[in-house]
């Protein structure tokens, strides 16, 4: 008994907090809280993924679209590449801005044809009837490269000094 004096006594000049039995909620999620939590995120991604889907679906489109325009661009460099005497001599020999130069462009039969149509240009006007393609200037010629039955095309005008 003497110990137990002793000690209580001991805890008292101390200091020592008198313990109370308490039940103590633990911390953290409840099994119900966790399937709300996973409902409420399903319903979420849901939309979200259908919101994805266009792009998805769109970029094999892109991906055609991209190679056209290359295959484009490959096209147009190739003429540019070339003298500009062969291009004006081409252009005259066409004499037409819709006749396809069978020299620039692709042989007939190839996937993704390039077609290639030279003029030469009117640029200053000076005929006055506001037609690119009448009354046309010596050293400038008009370049036309167009992907075969698609609305594919680049143009660009080549001077004589480029």
């Amino acid at each position: 008994m003497r110990t137990t004096k002793n000690a209580a006594y001991l805890c008292k000049s101390v200091g020592c907090a008198v313990r109370t039995v308490e039940r103590r909620r633990m911390a953290g999620l409840t099994y119900v809280e966790v399937l709300i939590a996973t409902v409420l995120m399903v319903v979420a991604l849901v939309p979200a993924i259908d919101a994805l889907r266009p792009a998805i679906q769109g970029s094999g489109i892109h991906q055609s679209e991209t190679v056209l325009h290359y295959h484009l661009t490959s096209g147009l460099e190739d003429v540019l590449a070339a003298p500009f005497d062969s291009l004006d001599t081409e252009a005259q020999a066409l004499g037409d801005p819709t006749a396809i130069s069978p020299l620039f462009s692709d042989t007939a039969g190839t996937t993704d044809r390039r077609l290639v149509f030279l003029s030469r240009y009117d640029a200053d006007n000076a005929d006055g009837d506001n037609d690119g393609f009448t009354g046309t200037d010596e050293g400038l010629i008009w370049v036309r490269v167009e992907v075969e039955t698609t609305s594919h095309a680049l143009e660009t005008l080549v001077s004589t000094y480029d």
